[in-house]
C-alpha cells in the first residue's frame, strides 16, 4: 500500500523539492503546508499516514502543530525533518508527539525509508539522536518521584533570552544575531512555553533570577 504524506515547511523551494522526491520514489504526497497553522487545518481533511514536519515555521512553532495534529489524528504519525539537531529541539518534538526526528542532511533515499518506517510506527532518528533520546528517558526514569523536570533551552534560545533581559527589541536582537525578527519571536514563544511563563515581563524576571543578563 502506498504511504500518504503531507509535507510541512515554510521554504517553498525546499517544500516542493521534498514533495517531488517523495512522489518520484513511490510515496503519495496528499498535501503540502507552508506553516503550522495551515498544517493543523489541512491534515484532518487529507488524513495522511505521515506528516513530515519542519520545526522552524515562522511565528508558530512546529512543536505546537505536532501536538495539534497528534491530538486530532491519533493514527497519523509525525516525522520531524529539521535543520536543527539541537538536543532540546529533539526532546520537545518527541514530548509533543513526534514519532521520529531527522536532520535535513538526510538523503532522499534515507528520507523515503524513514517515512515508510514511520508509517509503520517505527521510531526513526538521525544517527546519534537515538542515543540522546534513550539517555533522556533513562534520566527521567531515574529522577526521584515528585522532582520537577528542568526545562532545557537551546543555545540560541538562551542567547535570545539574555538579549531580551537586556531590553533589546526583537528587531534589535535579529540584527545582532543576523536573523529575522520573526525568528526571534519564535524563539521567545518557544522559551515562554518551555518555562511555562506568560509574557516578556516574566521572562525578563526569570533571566535576571538566573543571572543571564549579567553574562
Amino acid at each position: 500500500m502506498t504511504v500518504t504524506v503531507m509535507v510541512v515547511d515554510d521554504h517553498p523551494i525546499w517544500r516542493e523539492g521534498v514533495a517531488r522526491d517523495l512522489g518520484e520514489r513511490g510515496l503519495e504526497v496528499v498535501a503540502t503546508a507552508p506553516d503550522a497553522g495551515a498544517a493543523v487545518r489541512i491534515a484532518p481533511a487529507v488524513r495522511p499516514q505521515v506528516v513530515l514536519m519542519d520545526l522552524n515555521l515562522g511565528e508558530t512553532s512546529g512543536v505546537d502543530a505536532i501536538a495539534g495534529i497528534v491530538e486530532t489524528l491519533p493514527d497519523t504519525k509525525v516525522l520531524v525533518l529539521s535543520a536543527s539537531g539541537e538536543h532540546a529541539d529533539v526532546l520537545e518534538a518527541l514530548k509533543a508527539g513526534a514519532t521520529g526526528y531527522l536532520v535535513k542532511s538526510a538523503s532522499a533515499e534515507e528520507l523515503v525509508d524513514a517515512v515508510c518506517r514511520t508509517a509503520e510506527g517505527v521510531p526513526v532518528f538521525t544517527p546519534g539522536l537515538a542515543g540522546l533520546v534513550l539517555g533522556e528517558y533513562r534520566r527521567l526514569a531515574q529522577r526521584p518521584a515528585g522532582e520537577p523536570a528542568v526545562p532545557a533551552l537551546t543555545d540560541r534560545e538562551t542567547e535570545v533570552l539574555r538579549l531580551v533581559a537586556k531590553g533589546l527589541t526583537a528587531k534589535q536582537i535579529g540584527e545582532r544575531l543576523v536573523v529575522s525578527h520573526r525568528t526571534v519571536e519564535s524563539h521567545v514563544q518557544n522559551t515562554l512555553r518551555k518555562l511555562q511563563l506568560h509574557n516578556r515581563s516574566q521572562l525578563v524576571r526569570y533571566a535576571l533570577e538566573q543571572g543571564l543578563a549579567d553574562d
